[in-house]
């Protein structure tokens, strides 16, 4: 049996207490899958019932279950291995420090303010990313920033001459018969997400300013999908399903363990980590803004899904992150006796 009550109903409270307008979650315990659908799709402009197969604007999920796994295959392949300079693929960045793998733990200490950054258009706004100094944060602190995935994805254009959405699909979300992950959804699929300044109620446009901007060549946003595709994936980085993600066992498994340097936040590749409260074996988690999470134990065959819509009607919900350390918490206390 999936017994997980306390975290169902902190993630349920989300809604009775309404800091979310309704939730897709699912457990997975070995072969086990209990999902639940609660609450509504949107509020305004009118209350609309939610759908167990409603898409979700991803967010930042997209850098793992999109960018990540291409490199991943990559380095699979043989044809990267982590250290490659960025100045390799992407010769107008001027520190030549910054290797892939700086990148893929967010170590890189690339930072800095872009002047009207929401009004540039696509090649402006990438030659500021790309002009963005390296601060004395490099190697020394973790501070996750779309700007390292953007880059990523340059890297990926790079490599196979397309647009890095279009090598995420074809590489990755099409090999694993994914048929709800799209960076074009049907608007009508899709929960609502926020209001824009000018009064827009975005519904199957992505959320992130800057992946509006940058369209198919954003590699850190705009991923869509359900919670059904969505446990198909965290079922393939369990190690229960062999015939989703284009990876061997063994690289998925080793995206079980730390790759940034000590006494720095601890992190995978693209991943962040949590720890078992008792023997403090890795797991992966990842979020995204827009309200969705993903925890993984691969060694208990244990994770949890989460699909919310946080920031409708409004952008500004800090309640929300508050309860999602608590849920993420209260899971890793629940998990402990469930291996």
């Amino acid at each position: 049996m999936i017994e997980f009550f306390k975290t169902q109903h902190l993630i349920e409270s989300m809604v009775n207490e309404r800091i979310v307008p309704g939730v897709n979650y699912a457990f997975i315990k070995k072969k086990q899958v209990f999902t639940s659908t609660v609450g509504f799709a949107s509020l305004m402009p009118e209350i609309e019932q939610l759908s167990p197969f409603a898409l979700y604007d991803l967010a930042s999920l997209t850098k793992v279950l999109g960018t990540t796994n291409v490199f991943l295959k990559l380095k699979e392949e043989g044809k990267l291995n982590f250290t490659e300079p960025l100045q390799e693929f992407i010769p107008e960045f001027k520190d030549d420090r910054i290797r892939l793998n700086h990148l893929l733990t967010h170590t890189s200490g690339i930072r800095g303010w872009i002047p009207n950054r929401d009004e540039l258009a696509a090649p402006d706004l990438l030659k500021a990313i790309i002009g963005l100094p390296v601060t004395d944060e490099f190697e020394t602190k973790m501070r996750y920033a779309d700007t390292n995935f953007i880059l990523l994805g340059l890297v990926l254009e790079k490599i196979y001459g397309l647009p890095v959405q279009d090598v995420i699909m074809q590489k990755i979300i099409l090999p694993a018969k994914l048929k709800e992950t799209t960076f074009h959804p049907k608007a009508s699929d899709c929960v609502p997400t926020a209001y824009t300044e000018q009064g827009e109620l975005l519904q199957g446009i992505v959320h992130d300013p800057k992946a509006r901007v940058l369209g198919k060549d954003c590699g850190s946003a705009g991923l869509f999908s359900n919670l059904e595709d969505l446990i198909k994936m965290t079922q393939a980085y369990l190690g229960l399903r062999h015939d989703i993600l284009p990876l061997k066992q063994d690289t998925l498994a080793n995206l079980f363990q730390i790759e940034t340097p000590k006494n720095v936040h601890p992190r995978s590749w693209g991943w962040d980590l949590r720890f078992d409260p008792v023997d403090q074996h890795p797991l992966i988690y990842h979020t995204g803004f827009t309200g969705t999470f993903i925890l993984i134990d691969r060694l208990n065959q244990t994770a949890m899904v989460v699909l919310t819509n946080r920031i409708h009607p409004s952008g500004h919900n800090h309640v929300f992150l508050a309860m999602r350390e608590k849920i993420v918490d209260t899971f890793l206390k629940e998990n402990i006796y469930k291996g």
